[in-house]
């Protein structure tokens, strides 16, 4: 049985108003797991069976806005990356915190207990050559590289084994000029659906809710909610009896498009699957133990 981890970037629990896209009964995915109208603040906790939401802490203990270098940092390694730093930094990794994502990273840990990890992201080729011209990587990408796990390419998004950071492949073919198809929101919830069968954890990354809450456009967040609602949905209905799905986020932002920065608003937690590991769980600190506990938990 599986494990997949959907990071999306930048989501917020804050309070329901005007200025909040994500509490709204038409975002499906989240109103499945908060059983109310979308995800807001006015939600209380949700653990019934297997479905479980509860929000989650992530300004562990350190003053001034969450960031995504030491959040991402956190929460894919489960050690508190802001107060190694001292501070709440990003958007890339911290000096100070780098070894949590090259040592100590969730694939890291998976992989000493036996497990095969994935990461289901693709990169185009200017990202690699940019990346190592400045010697300077994202948390997840510099995660997967140091645990050995392989960065996709044109070719695997071609051969339908990956994902570009939009779902869709737009951008790639509008902005980069590259030859991929569109596709639809649930065929990118299909891929996930695939990769589940050959690996026993995968993880997809989803930044465009954090870029949308930065440039405070209510139409932009619309449409990038639409997408990712319509991917979740998918990957919800054809999840397979065992296998577990997880979602959660390294801060706030986008559920208040009034203000263009980060928030100190936790963040949701939600899973569908084996839910008992997670019923604890307090901060974004927790979910990479729950996450592993799962997994063993799936073994026995």
């Amino acid at each position: 049985m599986s494990v997949f981890f959907l990071f999306i970037d930048g989501v917020g629990v804050g309070s329901k108003s005007d200025h909040n896209p994500l509490a709204d009964r038409g975002l499906k995915s989240f109103s499945h797991f908060t059983e109310g109208d979308g995800l807001h603040s006015g939600i209380a906790p949700v653990l019934k069976n297997s479905k479980l939401y509860l929000p989650l802490d992530a300004n562990l203990d350190v003053e001034g806005l969450p960031q995504s270098g030491t959040g991402q940092a956190s929460l894919f390694s489960g050690v508190n990356a802001s107060k190694i730093a001292g501070k709440h930094f990003g958007p890339y990794p911290y000096s100070k915190t780098k070894f949590l994502l090259k040592q100590r990273s969730l694939f890291h840990q998976a992989i000493e207990i036996g497990f095969t990890p994935h990461f289901l992201n693709a990169y185009p080729d200017i990202f690699f050559k940019k990346s190592e011209k400045i010697k300077r990587w994202t948390c997840t990408t510099l995660m997967a590289k140091s645990a050995g796990v392989r960065l996709n390419r044109l070719e695997d998004v071609v051969d339908e084994n990956a994902l570009t950071a939009e779902i869709i492949q737009n951008a790639w073919r509008e902005m980069l000029h590259l030859e991929v198809p569109e596709i639809t929101p649930e065929m990118g919830g299909d891929r996930v659906i695939r990769a589940l069968e050959s690996y026993d954890l995968v993880l997809y990354e989803y930044y465009l809710t954090d870029k949308a809450g930065h440039e405070k456009d209510p139409e932009r967040a619309g449409k990038i909610l639409e997408i990712l609602d319509r991917f979740l949905i998918q990957v919800m209905k054809n999840l397979k009896d065992g296998d577990t799905l997880v979602i959660s986020s390294d801060h706030g932002n986008i559920e208040d498009l009034s203000i263009k920065t980060h928030t100190r608003n936790p963040v949701p937690l939600f899973v569908k699957g084996d839910i008992e590991p997670f019923i604890n769980a307090t901060s974004i600190l927790d979910v990479t133990p729950a996450i592993l506990e799962t997994l063993k938990r799936d073994r026995k």
